[in-house]
């Protein structure tokens, strides 16, 4: 389960770990009573990347720009998501941004420390400069230290981005979480450090533990004219002609990149959830197969449908007879 920037902040300030000062906005009339001096930034609450690009990002410098932009952020879809809240937030300059993430890995079932000296929305340009070390002993300062120095950071800089990390991996294991992300971990010219933006994921399996986070789960916000949903599966609609079905937000999103690479244009793409949900079972992943090519074969201008699926509890066998007899009774 993702969380939202402003939820993924408020378990960085339980934690320590340095953010701005913030306000959540439901309503663009509760900017007349914002409590943060100007000028200030809106953000869209939304579980897509990418939404500086996108317009989901804006600076203003009074309450009447304030007003404006976020009834502009309201209407405006990301990735066909609308917001239900804005994060009205004190602006900051840094002088420098850095990325700092801890992502538990699969295939050795150990945390992952990731840091580059590149961060903030072209991070993905600068992969290369991806440094990583794995925590396969009792964790330590040790390993946050490690990165640090991987990183290229000097003076000061190695331990008060330590320090960051070190609150960011107990945080990660104390919640059983999947991602505790940082991107940008603003520098100041003074040396300060500030979490410009944050992403959180829960482990599904883990919630039951944690009411506390199970408690701020929401359903994405539905609107006819950018998707139809079934459930919590949405089908966002784009101008191709083939459509996507995935489970899983990094799946699908290679899974679109993979297509365009090749010459194929999207013409909507689907994501069915994790084989794993803490609300529901892992046979329910049929179900929602079932419910997402129902919903995708509706869209007269999918000629084609490629589906990638990834699942190790429900057997690939079930997976390819049930997509197999709902090919058969489309086709008829």
């Amino acid at each position: 389960m993702d969380l939202l920037e402003y939820q993924a902040k408020e378990l960085f300030r339980q934690m320590g770990i340095p953010v701005l000062p913030s306000q959540r906005i439901d309503h663009p009339r509760e900017l007349k009573g914002l409590k943060i001096p100007y000028p200030v930034v809106l953000k869209s609450q939304v579980y897509s990347g990418g939404r500086a690009k996108m317009g989901g990002i804006r600076f203003v410098e009074n309450t009447i720009d304030a007003v404006a932009a976020a009834q502009a952020i309201f209407r405006l879809p990301i990735l066909g998501q609308y917001p239900d809240v804005v994060l009205a937030e004190a602006k900051y300059q840094p002088e420098r941004e850095l990325y700092l993430a801890i992502v538990l890995d699969r295939s050795c079932r150990r945390p992952l420390l990731l840091g580059s000296q590149q961060g903030g929305i072209e991070v993905e340009a600068a992969a290369q400069q991806m440094q990583q070390v794995v925590v396969d002993q009792e964790f330590s300062p040790f390993y946050a230290r490690r990165l640090a120095i991987l990183m290229g950071l000097q003076g000061e800089l190695i331990q008060s981005v330590s320090a960051i990390l070190e609150k960011m991996y107990w945080l990660f294991l104390r919640k059983d979480l999947d991602l505790v992300e940082i991107n940008p971990l603003a520098v100041s010219s003074t040396g300060e450090l500030m979490a410009l933006d944050g992403k959180v994921a829960v482990n599904d399996n883990a919630l039951r533990r944690h009411e506390e986070l199970a408690s701020l789960k929401t359903q994405p916000y539905d609107h006819a004219e950018n998707g139809r949903s079934v459930g919590s599966i949405e089908l966002v609609r784009l101008s191709g002609n083939v459509g996507i079905l995935c489970n899983g937000a990094g799946l699908t999103m290679t899974t679109m990149d993979l297509l365009s690479k090749a010459g194929g244009k999207v013409a909507g793409f689907l994501n069915l959830g994790g084989e794993f949900r803490y609300d529901l079972p892992p046979a329910m992943l049929r179900e929602r197969i079932e419910h997402g090519l129902d919903l995708i074969t509706e869209d007269r201008g999918i000629k084609a449908i490629l589906i990638n699926v990834f699942g190790n509890v429900v057997p690939c066998d079930e997976i390819a007879e049930t997509i197999a007899c709902l090919s058969t009774s489309i086709a008829q």
